[in-house]
């Protein structure tokens, strides 16, 4: 939906906004909707492809710089050790590892790791097969592999839910492949725990994925997709890295679904390669230039049918569906929509609304990614214009403060002071019809409203006990379980507002970075004119606990900083505002960048949306 639509009617829209802690802005609606949205339509490079490698080959091996590769920047120059390589808890939490605690994980097993581990600890290559059922994706085999590359487990698992699809181009597993087998998941997992000893390292590729098919939890893992780091938060493909890195063949295509030994076997080399030669020796191999010309090739070679070419060479969401063997679900009553279907987007076309609702209850629990898409009236431009400026308005109001009745001695210049402490003020009006003065601000972010009345409502200023609220009007009637409802948006979990920040503010927030643990990205809001940073920033943690922490720490005497917990959701704030905030994961200079295209390929899992609103 728009976001007029969103914030029109955000109150009842709360579930999702509770749900969901990324809110992207997408191009318009439009007859190729669903390619816009997934990538499908991209430029090909023009000129012979292979010629093209040829060159770029030449030109990359003469121009690598060390210090911009990704490995580099995360891991430095030298050798690093086994427990470098591990993932931290962090980092587990960030992909969605299951981990002791979660509640999606309750029933989980754990290993029998009792956290002895060690530079010198036992690595073990696993890898899972999976299928779908009535109930999403189930494990089908098992694999395990211990150093030496000899196989010590390769179990096949029979499902408890019916199976819907065996995926057997990926899985390699068939009807009659499990029709003898007895094993169930509680086997392996048993199986699993005598096996491995207290200190055994786990090595795979997207283990996470395997880890959740085997629901079982174990805290030290080393994941190839993870330390082979790319650029802008994407993986490399093991079938990639076995040929650059390894120059081994995996995954061959005429062979019948994949091996789950040869892939758990080669997720190990890969993480032996790693420790024995150093990120250097990774780095000098210029993987992302490499998987770049493959691309290329990969396209000089297929059918020029647009649609398939566009689909092999985007490393977008159905590439990565692709390799899971799953598929996209596009649901629409659109005319043209049975143009998408493909090998990897399953296009249902429905006659009217109320039918999408009702396929998408069956068909979307099939699905690992679903656009539902209803169709509706487009509003009219008028129309558009008079609610946008009406939900401008309600923000404007919910961020407007009267305070009095003021003492007639009260310095005028004591109150602007006191006022603007709280954040960036529009305007400062004082109201002489009253029989005592008031007066009137305009802040220009809702926290700084809010954060002025949590403080002042109530006080004695010159012997007077003020009051300080936002005007009553229609806009704002709903104000208080409006707010309420905006402290509780995902999108503002972890978030503060602070006012009163000054130069070098980020330089000691570096310098004690210690005291400030789960710290993920730091806005600071610049004058879109001057250039020079206002006196307030946003800081993102990882939860809403550190944030809680900082906050305390923020409000002491060595600080000395106004803040609160965010309200404003930065996909709100720029429809609203329309002046850039920039903003840098912690550690990194923060850069202006000029489009919605360059936020896009500059993100990164920790940085917040850029100028334009696109997704974190």
């Amino acid at each position: 939906m728009s976001q007029l639509q969103f914030y029109r009617f955000y109150l009842e829209f709360g579930y999702l906004g509770k749900a969901f802690g990324h809110k992207f802005r997408l191009p318009p609606p439009s007859p190729n909707f669903l390619a816009d949205l997934i990538g499908l339509k991209q430029k090909q490079p023009t000129g012979d492809p292979l010629k093209m490698l040829e060159t770029s080959s030449a030109d990359s091996k003469s121009s690598i710089n060390l210090q911009n590769d990704p490995i580099i920047q995360k891991y430095g120059v030298k050798k690093v050790s086994l427990l470098r390589c591990l993932l931290t808890k962090e980092e587990m939490e960030t992909v969605n590892f299951p981990l002791q605690g979660f509640t999606d994980c309750e029933h989980f097993v754990p290993t029998k790791c009792n956290g002895c581990v060690t530079d010198n600890s036992p690595l073990f290559g696993l890898d899972c097969e999976m299928c779908l059922t009535s109930q999403g994706r189930e494990l089908t085999r098992v694999s395990v592999v211990a150093e030496g590359g000899f196989c010590i487990m390769d179990e096949l698992v029979k499902p408890d839910n019916r199976i819907v699809d065996y995926l057997t181009r990926f899985s390699g597993i068939t009807k009659n492949t499990l029709e003898p087998v007895t094993t169930k998941l509680k086997d392996v997992q048993k199986q699993l725990r005598a096996l491995l000893p207290p200190d055994a390292v786990l090595v795979g590729h997207s283990l996470d994925l395997d880890l959740r098919a085997l629901q079982m939890i174990h805290p030290y893992v080393i994941d190839t997709s993870l330390l082979y780091v790319r650029e802008q938060g994407r993986r490399f493909k093991l079938k990639f890295l076995a040929k650059a890195v390894l120059g081994k063949d995996i995954q061959c295509p005429n062979k019948i679904g994949h091996d789950a030994i040869e892939d758990a076997r080669t997720a190990l080399e890969l993480a032996q390669y790693f420790l024995k030669y150093g990120p250097k020796k990774i780095a000098k191999l210029n993987l992302q230039t490499l998987v770049h010309h493959q691309e290329l090739l990969a396209a000089s070679q297929e059918p020029r049918n647009t649609l398939e070419v566009a689909q092999f060479s985007n490393a977008s969401i159905l590439e990565c569906l692709d390799s899971l063997g799953q598929k996209l679900l596009f649901l629409t009553q659109e005319t043209d929509a049975s143009e998408l279907s493909s090998r990897n987007c399953h296009t249902v076309k429905c006659l009217s609304n109320k039918e999408v609702f009702e396929q998408a209850r069956e068909e979307i629990l099939r699905f690992p990614f679903s656009i539902v898409q209803f169709s509706f009236e487009p509003f009219s431009p008028t129309f558009s214009e008079e609610m946008n400026e009406k939900v401008r308005m309600k923000w404007i109001e919910m961020s407007t403060v009267y305070a009095g009745p003021l003492s007639k001695k009260c310095s005028l210049r004591y109150l602007k002071r006191l006022f603007k402490s709280f954040g960036p003020v529009q305007s400062i009006t004082i109201i002489l019809e009253t029989y005592q003065p008031y007066l009137c601000v305009q802040y220009d972010v809702l926290e700084a409203a809010q954060l002025a009345i949590e403080t002042l409502n109530g006080i004695q200023l010159e012997g007077v006990c003020i009051k300080v609220k936002r005007p009553v009007t229609e806009l704002t009637l709903d104000c208080d379980k409006l707010l309420d409802e905006l402290a509780l948006d995902a999108e503002n979990q972890g978030s503060l507002y602070l006012s009163g920040v000054k130069g070098g503010f980020k330089e000691r927030l570096l310098q004690q970075s210690n005291c400030f643990l789960g710290l993920e990205a730091l806005i600071l809001p610049k004058d879109h004119r001057s250039g020079i940073p206002k006196n307030y920033c946003f800081l993102k943690f990882k939860n809403v606990g550190s944030a809680q922490r900082a906050l305390s720490i923020f409000r002491g005497k060595d600080w000395n900083l106004k803040g609160r917990h965010a309200l404003t959701p930065r996909h709100l704030h720029t429809w609203l505002r329309n002046s850039p905030l920039e903003s840098s994961p912690l550690g990194l200079p923060v850069t202006s960048l000029s489009s919605e295209q360059e936020t896009l390929q500059h993100s990164r899992i920790t940085h917040w949306p850029g100028p334009n609103g696109n997704k974190r």
